[in-house]
């Protein structure tokens, strides 16, 4: 780590800040550019304690950048990993408020609900998938907190890896039986086909996000809890969206989900 905590304490309020309030900020490593990882991770833990301090809830875990489209459109080379928040769940169907966002953009994910707990080190696609109660079709908004939504890796982990709202569908299917690296999407933006997918744009298989992400906890003596939801990641490039536009998306086996912004 760089940072001292009070620096981390500073920049984890800028940021929350930014996001309760809707409005652009600098990225932060533009401040301090010698930002790692580590420090990265303490400022979105410490974003976490702000939140549940207003008691505001984890309900969920994110991959973020897992998809080969989404590290060319952002120019990196790794995953990273967020929080989802109660506050941050909109019902299958409903309206999304652009005044609480900023710049606002949408990827179609596969999630998967745990009936186990996933530990690393050393997790793969074959303990995920025998750890998954279910999977469900969902959709990501995205919202950075940072000017042009342009940041680096450590600044979008600080930045809780841009979490916004989610939306899920209503199908709960079981994995097996079902070969989630061809499992197909198409997302449509009002009326048109903007993205098409299959689950393998997603590190070659989604449940590899997953263990990705209990191998990451594991490093900080952490596991993934039995009953957890996990986003996989964007299968797509994020699409941007505007007041008025409307999301739907239809997967394989999965239903759809559809969204309205207003």
């Amino acid at each position: 780590m760089t940072l001292d905590e009070k620096t981390i304490q500073q920049l984890a309020a800028h940021l929350e800040d930014a996001e309760r309030e809707a409005r652009a900020v600098a990225k932060i490593t533009d401040a301090h550019p010698h930002l790692d990882w580590d420090d990265a991770y303490a400022i979105q833990a410490s974003i976490r304690a702000r939140k549940e301090a207003r008691g505001s809830r984890v309900v969920g875990l994110k991959a973020g950048l897992t998809s080969r489209a989404k590290m060319k459109q952002m120019g990196v080379e790794t995953p990273c990993f967020g929080l989802l928040f109660d506050y941050m769940s909109a019902a299958n169907g409903s309206e999304i408020r652009m005044a609480e966002l900023i710049h606002p953009k949408v990827e179609a994910e596969i999630a998967f609900v745990l009936k186990q707990p996933l530990r690393g080190p050393g997790c793969h696609v074959g303990a995920v998938l025998a750890a998954t109660d279910f999977v469900v079709a969902a959709v990501e908004i995205i919202d950075s907190r940072y000017e042009n939504f342009r940041f680096d890796l450590a600044s979008v982990i600080a930045d809780n890896t841009s979490a916004s709202r989610f939306v899920v569908g209503d199908v709960a299917a079981d994995v097996e039986g079902l070969d989630l690296r061809t499992l197909g999407l198409v997302m449509e933006k009002n009326g048109e086909i903007v993205a098409m997918a299959a689950g393998a744009a997603v590190l070659g298989h989604p449940a590899t996000a997953v263990a990705e992400l209990a191998n990451h906890l594991a490093r900080r003596g952490q596991e993934i809890p039995a009953g957890t939801y996990v986003m996989s990641g964007g299968a797509t490039e994020a699409i941007p969206v505007a007041a008025g536009d409307a999301i739907h998306v239809r997967f394989q086996n999965l239903g759809s989900t559809s969204m309205r912004f207003v």
